[in-house]
């Protein structure tokens, strides 16, 4: 699930970079995903000058490219944006992605002159950019910086020399991934159901040690799960039903998708528990 942004001027190496790091890493039995900017802007129906000069068609191919990008990431599978990237913004959102999906990353800069870009530009015939594009993209092009830990870390290469090939993979496949933090993790989902089924849960178990309570039992309360509500004798209903809400409220913020209703009976009784010890 390893991520690569590759970035630099026009006609810099980004597209024959992406190339020889999709090379090395199949060769390596990885499976890679190279998600270039050049195919999405030909998928869009633009021609490569025309959207560079139409700041709503970039805006819609980097966002075509973010999704197909996180679409992607998974456990196993390396994905490899391969684009301009010549915005930090734009570059960051794709860092607060990876934490997100608590995925490793990296930076490969391909740096190079704008005077020996332009040069290569010329030789690439059909394919070249107009020089009015060429000098708005040079002039806007925020390089990345070591300092900045969305494009940490951060490989620098020149035309000339070759890939920092174990570096690389080091920084992909033996650094410790990112943890999430509350600006970049998705807020938590809960069905429905399993809100309603708490809500059920939770009022059976109190009844069942009220009624315990009422019957004149004393010690700890069984309940159909095999565990024991272990209270004071002297806790009366409304202070159940208070640490009732917030457990609930707890769980509200804090179940997810994959939460299991079978758990929720021993939480519930653990929760009671430990507030009375």
């Amino acid at each position: 699930m390893p991520l690569i942004i590759i970035t630099g001027y026009p006609t810099s190496g980004k597209s024959f970079r992406a190339a020889q790091l999709q090379k090395i890493l199949e060769n390596r039995g990885k499976n890679v995903h190279v998600v270039s900017e050049l195919c999405f802007i030909k998928l869009a129906g633009f021609d490569k000058n025309e959207h560079y000069r139409d700041s709503q068609k970039e805006k819609l191919v980097r966002s075509n490219m973010k999704s197909q990008a996180l679409r992607l990431l998974n456990r196993d599978d390396v994905v490899i944006l391969d684009g301009a990237n010549y915005i930090k913004g734009f570059r960051y959102e794709i860092f607060c992605a990876s934490k997100a999906s608590r995925t490793t990353q990296c930076t490969l800069h391909c740096a190079i002159t704008c005077e020996q870009a332009w040069a290569f530009n010329r030789i690439k015939g059909m394919e070249n950019y107009h020089k009015d594009v060429f000098d708005a993209l040079c002039l806007r092009y925020e390089e990345p910086q070591q300092q900045n830990r969305w494009d940490r870390p951060l490989f620098t290469i020149f035309p000339e020399e070759e890939l920092e090939e174990e570096n690389i993979l080091n920084a992909l496949y033996h650094q410790t991934a990112l943890a999430p933090n509350l600006s970049t993790q998705n807020p938590p989902l809960s069905s429905t159901n399993y809100l309603f089924e708490m809500d059920n849960i939770t009022q059976d178990i109190i009844a069942r040690v009220m009624s315990a309570r009422k019957l004149g039992l004393v010690g700890p309360v069984n309940v159909n799960n095999g565990s024991s509500v272990d209270i004071p004798s002297d806790i009366n209903a409304s202070q159940m039903n208070r640490l009732r809400r917030q457990f609930l409220n707890y769980m509200k913020q804090h179940t997810t998708a994959d939460s299991k209703i079978e758990k929720l009976p021993s939480m519930f009784v653990q929760f009671i528990n430990s507030n009375f010890k």
